[in-house]
């Protein structure tokens, strides 16, 4: 098990190279690992503030969310929602018990947690075939924004929830194919939401949205992104895709987007990029069957973690009230979650 603040990682070895070729230290194992989700972990999803016990969401491409108590470290439910397709996203509001999953199936579905029950609120059907996660902006104590992809291969759709009225429709005129990825967010900078978007033809875009207009668009892959993640604080964020290569950006005081390089990995493929919500780790999921731990300010290599023996598809920064008690968990197509405690302040 490996606990060092981040402060503290000049002190660290990292990798002697991004090749992975060795380490100064033998990686890290898992602090505990979970199992029994019966298929694939196509999304993880922690929920650890309150006085509840800690939880952690994942859903399964064989269509089933469990809901795991991380202090009993089983599952407190199992939620079959989605007749079987495979869960590609799930999410809860801070705001109250509501849990909201996305399947295959073409449904988004809100539940209610609330005192034990697990019971089915609402849903909305989006029209997309492909595989982008959805993107929820809180905007309210009791309202948020829920941006997903639509019907045609390159539309992106904008909602209120709880009452489902379409805010917007976002839709590039320049052909970039499928959108794969997306984000939204809101910056000090704006009045308004921003929402940034990957496609199948490399392309990032960032889009105003009530203004339903593109503010920036850069060339980020040379294939498909496959996944990306945004720092609204630092205005940083991070793509990948199939290749070896993760692509780093910014946005600069214009909203202009900016490319910054990036990371060469030692084998291509990423399915997930998460930033630790402190701002100072950035963990990669890998089609490798590894998860790669940078700092997320230079995107220094700290650590190569080795346990899985499948692909990585799942990664995820737990929101714990007291960083000592900060995990990141990582779901694979083998069917197993681990957990981690990474860099944690002593």
């Amino acid at each position: 098990m490996l606990k060092l603040s981040v402060a503290d990682d000049a002190n660290v070895q990292p990798l002697a190279s991004l090749n992975d070729h060795r380490m100064s230290h033998p990686p890290p194992s898992p602090i505990y690992t979970l199992r029994g989700a019966g298929g694939p972990l196509n999304s993880l999803h922690f929920r650890c503030y309150g006085e509840d016990a800690p939880l952690l969401f994942s859903g399964s491409g064989k269509g089933c969310i469990h809901i795991w108590n991380l202090n009993t470290r089983r599952t407190n439910k199992v939620i079959e929602g989605h007749s079987g397709s495979s869960i590609i996203w799930v999410c809860t509001k801070r705001s109250k018990d509501t849990l909201i999953s996305q399947g295959r199936d073409m449904q988004i579905c809100l539940w209610d947690l609330g005192e034990g029950r697990c019971d089915l609120l609402d849903s909305v059907w989006t029209g997309s075939v492909g595989f982008c996660q959805c993107s929820m902006l809180e905007t309210s104590p009791i309202s948020s924004l829920l941006a997903f992809a639509g019907q045609q291969t390159e539309e992106i759709k904008i909602i209120e929830l709880p009452s489902k009225i379409q805010i917007c429709t976002l839709m590039p005129v320049a052909k970039v194919g499928m959108v794969m990825c997306i984000n939204l967010f809101q910056p000090d900078s704006c009045p308004g939401p921003l929402l940034l978007a990957g496609y199948e033809e490399g392309s990032l875009l960032l889009w105003d949205v009530t203004q339903q207009s593109i503010l920036s668009q850069v060339k980020a892959h040379p294939d498909p992104v496959m996944c990306l993640t945004f720092d609204p604080t630092r205005l940083r964020g991070i793509s990948g895709s199939s290749e070896k290569n993760l692509s780093s950006w910014k946005l600069d005081e214009k909203n202009n987007l900016q490319l910054q390089g990036g990371v060469t990995l030692a084998n291509p493929g990423v399915s997930q990029l998460c930033i630790r919500e402190d701002g100072k780790l950035l963990a990669s999921a890998g089609w490798d069957s590894r998860v790669r731990v940078f700092g997320w300010k230079k995107l220094r290599p700290l650590a190569v973690l080795q346990y899985h023996t499948d692909m990585v598809l799942s990664v995820a920064f737990s929101d714990h009230q007291d960083p000592r008690q900060r995990l990141m968990a990582a779901g694979s197509k083998d069917q197993r979650i681990s957990l981690w405690s990474l860099y944690n302040e002593s």
